[in-house]
Parts: C-alpha cells; structure tokens; sequence
C-alpha cells in the first residue's frame, strides 16, 4: 500500500486523469480502492507491477447491453518510471487478457487530448485514434477535448 500512496500522490498524474481519482492521495484512498477492488467480479483491476512494487494501476470498464463486448481502458503509472515503456507493455498485456476474459471486440480509450504521452502509450501499443471529441471534459474548471482511441479485434 506504501508504494500505491507514493506513486499515486502526484498532481502530474492526476491532472491526466479523472476526478475520481483523489488528490493528494491518501493511505485511506488506497485502502478504500483496494478494498473496493478486491471484492469485484469479475476483476477488472490491476497493479501495474515493477519489480513486486505497484507502481500504477490499469483497469477496465465493460460496456453493457448493445456494448457489452467492449470495454474503456483507463492507466496510469508513477512519475519515476516513466518513459520505460512500462505502461505500453502492461496496456498490450491488459488488453490481450481483457479481449480473451470477457470476449471484447473492442477496447478504447479516451485520454485528454493534451496528453500526448498518453496518446503515445496507446499508439506504442496498436490503438488507433478514430477521433476527437471536443468539448467533452472538465477538469480543474477547464475544458477540454478528449482523444478517442480504439483497440479493434477483426
């Protein structure tokens, strides 16, 4: 739990994500995610690991009724492992394992669209953008377009 706390306790990471990941990120915050996590079936959550240290997390959001055979995908990993390519490979690997679990044909991501190291992971490991979305997020008071990327199972 240390590790997610000194990984997670970062405004850089959070600015790129969603409000419900909390900033500062507590040792409560941690308990209570992985708490939450752990009772959840089918488990649609994941430490992304170095070296038996969590060092960021990946997870998915299955789609229901007419999109129940695709899922977002949404990641992010601590500052002081980026640019290993950690979070391409354990996006590859997540995806093959959530396209084979839960029979997805399509897998997607919606990244704000300044977040170009993002949007690089993404293209690094085989998604393709098919959009823009503008005008579709807030965060801290400002708007913001979102890139659309999709992982295609032909």
């Amino acid at each position: 739990m240390e590790a997610i706390v000194r990984h997670a306790n970062n405004r850089k990471i959070w600015l790129n994500l969603r409000d419900r990941f909390p900033y500062p990120y507590s040792h409560r915050d941690a308990e209570n995610y992985l708490k939450h996590v752990v009772s959840m079936q089918p488990e649609i959550n994941f430490a992304i690991d170095l070296a038996g240290e969590a060092v960021g997390g990946l997870g998915f959001v299955p789609g229901t009724d007419v999109e129940r055979h695709s899922a977002e995908v949404g990641y992010w990993l601590g500052e002081s492992v980026w640019g290993r390519g950690i979070a391409t490979a354990a996006l590859k690997g997540g995806t093959r394992y959530a396209i084979a679990a839960y029979s997805l044909w399509r897998v997607f991501a919606v990244p704000f669209s300044e977040n170009t190291a993002s949007i690089r992971v993404l293209e690094k490991a085989g998604f393709v953008r098919e959009g823009l979305m503008r005008r579709s997020a807030v965060k801290e008071a400002r708007i913001l377009d979102q890139a659309l990327y999709a992982f295609i199972v032909e």
